[in-house]
């Protein structure tokens, strides 16, 4: 998209030459309109005098609007009876044309917190996620003809208190939050929140926080950058099962935890049993048929395998009996 924002262009000077400058004027309109005052009796200077003096002083008054100050991190978007002269960035006390009308921004990063809502995930589960996103306007056309954040500003005056360039930017945030719910709704729907098949590879949401902000950084700048607003970071900051979900949720997660651990136990109990025999066999400790060889197999298994600890018998007989 062509970008439409360029620097202003037109004449600038110096906020304290012209503020010294119209004080000096306003001095010298009001010692004309004394001393044609003075000049009573001659009513031609007195009219003369006291013309100059109005006309100088009503000049003033218009010197007074060009007055603009920026602090760093703030612009003002200029214009000419509706049309647009340039974007305004020079730090300090200028003055302009007083015709020229300017709306105030900050170009500061703002942070957005968003509450959890509630998503489906890919297989239809229903989870609760909030992201945080860092964003700050970078393209002020956009920001101010591309979308109605002027009109937003003015409807929620009435309610905020606040100077008008902090209604601007609350219609801003609220306009960065909805686009915001939006997008994360949309790529949680891509995703599962787990993998609940072992042996699953696919990316999921919980364990996919990379690729999954990576996601979520390029929704947003697709949504904002209509409205010229950058994206400086954005994260997913909580993630869970919805509450009516949940405990099942857990149990679930509990179970396959259990069956893990016990493939786990078992693979190593075999493990151990096989070294258990082949060292019997190869040093000669001892001859072990087949039966008392499946025995012994099914003994230890139980000891390995058991939650409880195993209690020992002692065969006081032979090994036949």
């Amino acid at each position: 998209m062509e970008n439409k924002e360029f620097q202003f262009k037109g004449a600038t000077l110096g906020g304290f030459l012209m503020l010294f400058a119209n004080i000096l004027l306003t001095l010298l309109s009001i010692a004309l309109i004394v001393l044609g005052i003075l000049q009573e009796p001659n009513e031609v200077l007195m009219g003369l005098l006291i013309g100059i003096g109005a006309v100088v002083l009503v000049s003033t008054f218009f010197v007074w609007g060009g007055f603009v100050m920026l602090e760093p991190g703030e612009a003002r978007v200029m214009m000419f009876f509706g049309e647009y002269k340039g974007t305004f960035t020079k730090v300090g006390y200028s003055w302009v044309n007083p015709f020229i009308n300017t709306k105030k921004l900050s170009l500061r990063a703002r942070n957005l917190d968003a509450e959890p809502i509630k998503v489906n995930d890919k297989t239809g589960n229903p989870v609760m996620i909030g992201l945080v996103l860092v964003w700050k306007i970078k393209d002020t056309y956009k920001a101010m003809f591309e979308i109605d954040s002027q009109t937003m500003a003015q409807s929620g005056a009435a309610q905020q208190v606040g100077t008008n360039v902090s209604n601007v930017m609350r219609a801003f945030e609220k306009f960065v939050k909805t686009q915001s719910d939006a997008a994360l709704r949309q790529v949680a729907g891509l995703y599962a929140y787990d993998n609940n098949e072992s042996g699953n590879k696919e990316l999921t949401l919980r364990d996919g926080a990379d690729e999954i902000n990576k996601q979520l950084e390029e929704k947003l700048d697709e949504r904002l950058s209509m409205a010229g607003i950058e994206v400086v970071e954005a994260r997913i900051n909580y993630l869970a099962y919805a509450p009516e979900i949940a405990a099942v949720m857990l149990r679930r997660q509990q179970a396959d935890a259990i069956i893990s651990a016990r493939e786990k136990i078992v693979e190593g109990a075999v493990s151990m049993v096989k070294m258990a025999l082949d060292k019997l066999n190869s040093e000669d400790i001892v001859e072990l048929d087949d039966d008392k060889k499946a025995a012994m197999v099914s003994n230890l298994l139980v000891v390995l395998c058991g939650d409880d600890s195993a209690q020992p018998v002692v065969n006081t007989g032979t090994l036949n009996h």
